[in-house]
């Protein structure tokens, strides 16, 4: 199994700390955002990672290499100096990531996350990692029942930036730059997409004031 970090965006929300470090690079507890994914997804068995970079690339290929310090292997899909949103970047790097289910996994949240999953099953198109939602997304995103992701519901819940997806998610995609979650939408409309709850801890890292309390709470837990 492959997986594939979003590592291409500006990080506008994150600026100034982002107009001279790509976002993936911040550091959480003494290890940068990307770190933390590599290792959880070596645990999980998962050595083979597709990164996209667009801002700032040189600095994640310079710093990542080619994994091997890491312990797994990295190819870059290279989107220049425009990022192709997320569902472009996935698009773009299909050839990289294979015929079989990848985990996707935003570049820019921090999860407590095993990436353990048994598959999917042969109508299901994504898996997708739900929680709590946060503060700044008060409204949620997709609601949750019985193990299957629905657009309307009585409760919904915030999609992490974590998911386990075939390629057919965006068969027929126009290629160039386009968002993910209409697609996702669409999925949820047909009764292909499944889900669960992550309720450790995540945190979308999207400005300093999140990145630095999560800094704190993880070099002092407890």
């Amino acid at each position: 199994m492959k997986a594939m970090i979003l590592a291409a965006g500006r990080g506008e929300r994150m600026r100034p700390l982002t107009d001279s470090i790509p976002k993936p690079l911040l550091k959480i507890g003494g290890r940068t955002l990307v770190e933390h994914h590599l290792l959880r997804l070596k645990a999980a068995g998962i050595s083979d990672i597709v990164i996209n970079v667009a801002w700032l690339r040189h600095q994640i290929i310079e710093f990542l290499g080619d994994g091997s310090r890491f312990g797994v292997s990295i190819v870059y899909s290279d989107e220049g100096d425009s990022a192709l949103e997320t569902g472009g970047g996935i698009a773009k790097a299909l050839p990289l990531l294979g015929h079989e289910p990848f985990w996707v996994v935003n570049g820019d949240v921090y999860a407590a996350y095993n990436f353990n999953h048994p598959g999917l099953s042969a109508e299901t198109l994504a898996h997708l990692v739900l929680v709590p939602n946060p503060e700044h997304n008060t409204g949620g995103d997709f609601a949750l029942l019985d193990g299957k992701i629905h657009n309307t519901g009585e409760s919904l819940l915030t999609y992490s930036g974590i998911a386990l997806m075939r390629s057919e998610l965006l068969a027929g995609s126009p290629g160039g730059a386009f968002p993910l979650a209409p697609w996702l939408r669409r999925a949820a409309d047909n009764g292909a997409l499944t889900g669960e709850l992550l309720t450790d801890t995540w945190s979308d890292v999207g400005t300093p004031e999140r990145l630095r309390a999560l800094d704190i709470q993880q070099l002092n837990p407890g």
